[in-house]
């Protein structure tokens, strides 16, 4: 595959967790949505034809993408509103007075923030699960944690950070016996590794297109058939009324085009090709910088294009600042100029000094062992200098 021509001229990329170039595949696929077919699809004249029909087969690929029926699959605008309309939408969908909900320590700001509301709109109790080292919850801390008021648990796929994999089709087990409802954000997943909501044993699924090659603003919420939610937007019924809003076909499209790629990724092989490309990469650094270079979450268990490391010694912000040939991240925010540690890193137990100095390194559909070599020399050269 040539090089996508936004990263023709720029350094390394190596960011692909924050956010996918667009595949020009994927652009070609939703540009007509955006010119010719204009039509409302739920008009009743011919200019409704194309797009209804679009939006159909679009929905039929993000469904077949998961395993999923057509009639479950939610579209919305973003990862963040997917994950509000599962939380939100369970909790006041189910009529329980006394509602709990179950999340864990290094899940995304889009789950932990919609927790905090419920709790404070809402009433809704909250059990945060804690992490191990390698930032995977317990089986074991789930069935201790659910009660006779638990109606949802929110348990991300992989994160975003350490591209950990949590244990979801056990954790979905025990939540479903216990009669709550399962979410799983699974943004980073999807297209790195298998998914399946009926293996996985989930009720909601959120997928997010900027994260997998579509443009931003493409997302949905899959949601098992006779789960009841409280919409996330009222008005005319679209989207089983769960979301409101004449549809967006041009991004429906991308979505189901970009699904649909994904979908032949896992099929040609494609993780194996990263996860030997990410391994070569922190084969080097660790080389070069012998017990200097520490790893970040799992070893194994986890996303085959994720390498979040940090080297002995050295800030990550400083390091990243120092290579200016790679654009990656790091795990820390930066407020007032007083940079703040990942709280995923620090859930997983690393004190402040160690958490500032990850560097985050994903890899994605357009990396070339030329970037891997690159992005080494130009990291090594950083820390050397350090």
């Amino acid at each position: 595959m040539s090089l996508h021509p936004g990263l023709a001229d720029g350094p390394v990329y190596l960011d692909y967790n924050a956010t996918t170039p667009a595949d020009p595949r994927v652009v070609e696929a939703m540009l007509p949505h955006l010119t010719h077919y204009f039509g409302n699809p739920s008009s009743g004249h011919s200019y409704a034809g194309e797009p209804h029909a679009a939006l159909a087969w679009a929905r039929s690929q993000v469904a077949g993408f998961v395993g999923a029926a057509s009639s479950e699959i939610v579209f919305t605008a973003s990862g963040s509103e997917a994950d509000l309309l599962a939380l939100r939408g369970a909790v006041l969908g189910s009529g329980r007075p006394h509602p709990h909900v179950i999340t864990q320590a290094t899940e995304h700001p889009a789950i932990l923030a919609t927790c905090r509301s419920l709790e404070r709109l809402h009433g809704t109790r909250v059990t945060v699960l804690p992490v191990d080292g390698e930032g995977l919850v317990s089986p074991a801390d789930l069935a201790a944690a659910l009660d006779r008021d638990t109606v949802l648990v929110s348990v991300m796929a992989a994160n975003n950070e350490t591209g950990a994999l949590q244990p979801i089709p056990e954790l979905a087990a025990l939540t479903r016996a216990h009669g709550a409802l399962f979410h799983c954000d699974a943004a980073q997943a999807a297209g790195k590794v298998p998914l399946d909501v009926n293996a996985l044993g989930v009720d909601l699924l959120t997928l997010v297109g900027h994260k997998m090659y579509a443009p931003k603003g493409a997302a949905a919420l899959y949601v098992r058939q006779g789960v009841r939610l409280e919409p996330v937007v009222y008005g005319g019924g679209q989207e089983r009324g769960l979301r409101a809003g004449t549809e967006n076909v041009a991004l429906a499209v991308a979505l189901g085009a970009a699904a649909q790629l994904a979908a032949g990724d896992l099929t040609d092989g494609a993780p194996g090709r990263l996860r030997v490309l990410r391994d070569e990469l922190h084969g080097r650094l660790a080389a070069a910088l012998p017990g200097r270079v520490y790893l970040n979450g799992p070893a194994v268990r986890r996303l085959p294009n994720t390498l979040n490391l940090r080297v002995d010694g050295v800030d990550g912000n400083q390091l990243l600042d120092a290579a200016p040939q790679l654009a990656a991240s790091t795990g820390s925010a930066c407020h007032s100029g007083t940079p703040t540690p990942s709280p995923v890193l620090t859930a997983m137990g690393l004190d402040a000094g160690r958490a500032l100095g990850a560097v985050r390194l994903s890899l994605g559909r357009w990396t070339t062992p030329e970037d891997i070599t690159t992005a080494a020399g130009a990291l090594i050269a950083a820390a050397s200098a350090s």
